[in-house]
């Protein structure tokens, strides 16, 4: 009787063999990675935007705040004249002090350098009695007014409204010859150009700066 032996079946080689829990281990892995940096991208992107939406609010915030002190301290200028006595005047109908820089008098569009000058212009050669106070480097407070010149009779009393008085109908005639050109800043610094006098209505317009100065410029 011929008996055989049993054969143990092989055994598999290890080799050549997947790991499918560290692979699926890895996976998860990586994609939890892209999740955070997803996230990250996400957290980054909020965090900028709030940052620019705060700096637009402090930006606005500033704006107003200067617009509001630009309101409190704003002056607004009115030259103009009249017949009782024949005078010209000066005012700040504004909330805010006006800084007056710099000053053009003119007689017929052409610039004069002082009233003695405008004087003999609007009523020809000679000696003209008036008063005068000076404008140029002048500061108006809030609603304060100033006479400029205040033209006078022979006898230097301030030339009052008289119909049978030659030199007041002459004056009251002529004295819409005169306009001004006057410069004048705010205590910010910004600036603007009244021209006024005349028939006309006055116009004020903002500019960067006063003029310097000049040969033109009125001296009083």
């Amino acid at each position: 009787m011929r008996t055989s032996a049993l054969r143990t079946p092989p055994v598999p080689s290890a080799t050549g063999l997947i790991d499918t829990q560290s692979a699926g281990h890895m996976i998860g892995v990586v994609l939890e990675e892209k999740e955070t940096r997803r996230a990250s991208r996400y957290d980054a992107v909020v965090a900028t935007f709030v940052g620019f939406l705060a700096l637009c609010v402090s930006a606005y915030t500033a704006y107003v705040q200067r617009q509001q002190v630009r309101a409190a301290v704003w002056p607004i200028l009115e030259f103009d004249s009249s017949n009782a006595p024949i005078h010209f005047t000066l005012a700040n109908k504004g909330v805010g002090p006006a800084l007056i820089q710099h000053v053009i008098v003119k007689v017929d569009n052409q610039p004069v350098k002082n009233w003695r000058e405008a004087m003999e212009k609007l009523l020809g050669p000679g000696e003209h009695l008036f008063s005068e106070s000076d404008m140029s480097g002048h500061a108006l407070a809030p609603n304060e007014s100033s006479t400029v010149v205040t033209a006078h009779d022979p006898e230097n009393n301030p030339l009052n409204y008289d119909k049978s008085n030659p030199l007041w109908v002459t004056m009251n005639k002529e004295r819409f010859r005169v306009t001004a050109e006057i410069c004048y800043c705010s205590t910010l610094g910004e600036c603007w150009t009244l021209r006024a006098g005349g028939l006309g209505p006055g116009t004020t317009t903002e500019c960067r700066r006063c003029p310097t100065p000049s040969e033109i410029s009125f001296q009083q």
